[in-house]
């Protein structure tokens, strides 16, 4: 019989047989102190990290305003930063003559290259049993060809550079012969990209604009180096931002339901695909009609929820 004490009594057991048994009692009971404090260490570890869940879970689209700022201030701040870059770029273009301007389009262009093959080898290579693999070849020539048909019956870039022709007169820029191509050149580099439509959508669900604040960033360079080498009409970029970044922002509600993992992630490929072709104008003095394959972004898109999966 055990005794609240842990000695055993009354059971006949030889005294230093009795003593030794107890001795191994205390030592287990020593041994499982250790043992308790670990479990409670791993309790508070899994509290913290489903504390952490909970957190993460309240960032996701919801409909809230999870962070308290303002609505749309991601937008904002990209608008501020491409006029900003564009009167830097203006005062720096005085600066330099036609052969360094053109140097710095040539290094500008080299850089939205990179940037572009970087998304776009994201987007189609995988590994796969220690090997490189590309895939989504299919989704790629169907998006692109479907889509630039559809953009060239709809003339989509006639119509942005009749709003650039528009901008010019209105903006007394009549004489400046390259201010239409600037605009437009500009205004594609800025708003077509997986980082303007997914930044507007985090900024208007969650009010997170960390996104389109580093994109903010980038197009401040963009910008500025195509102000001083192409004209004031680059700067001009900052009314379709505004427009179309925030209008996504609006209706970010309405479209994150119907965002899922693979549509974003065929989104960011076919549009990285375009920012290349805007790369390619810029280098080669090319007069690819980007504007024309913007449908391709809408069709990738669509195609994350055919039931064929590429």
């Amino acid at each position: 019989m055990l005794s609240s004490r842990g000695i055993f009594v009354e059971s006949g057991i030889p005294r230093s047989q009795d003593l030794k048994l107890s001795g191994q009692i205390l030592f287990e009971k020593h041994e499982a102190f250790p043992k308790t404090r670990d479990n409670h260490s791993g309790l508070c570890a899994i509290s913290a990290q489903n504390n952490a869940a909970r957190s993460t879970r309240e960032l996701r689209p919801s409909g809230r305003n999870v962070s308290g700022n303002m609505t749309g201030i991601g937008t904002i701040i990209n608008t501020i930063c491409i006029v900003t870059g564009g009167l830097v770029g203006n005062f720096i273009g005085k600066l330099f003559d036609k052969e360094q301007q053109d140097a710095l389009t040539k290094t500008c262009s080299v850089s939205v290259l990179f940037i572009a093959i970087a998304g776009t080898m994201e987007g189609m290579l995988k590994i796969e049993n220690n090997a490189v693999i590309s895939t989504r070849a299919m989704l790629v020539v169907l998006c692109l060809a479907l889509g630039t048909a559809i953009g060239e019956l709809l003339k989509i870039e006639r119509g942005l550079e009749r709003f650039g022709e528009w901008l010019k007169k209105k903006t007394g820029n009549s004489e400046d012969k390259g201010f239409v191509n600037a605009f437009v050149t500009a205004s594609l580099t800025v708003c077509i990209g997986a980082m303007a439509i997914i930044g507007a959508i985090q900024d208007g669900i969650s009010n997170n604009y960390s996104t389109l604040a580093i994109k903010s960033v980038l197009d401040f360079i963009i910008i500025a180096i195509m102000t001083s080498s192409m004209g004031k009409g680059a700067a001009f970029s900052a009314i379709p931002i505004l427009i179309f970044e925030g209008s996504i922002t609006i209706m970010a509600v309405m479209i994150a339901p119907f965002m899922t993992e693979l549509s974003v992630s065929y989104l960011s490929l076919i549009g990285s695909i375009l920012i290349f072709c805007v790369g390619i104008n810029l280098v080669w003095n090319t007069k690819l009609r980007v504007a024309n394959m913007l449908p391709s972004v809408v069709l990738a898109v669509l195609a994350a929820y055919l039931p064929y999966k590429f």
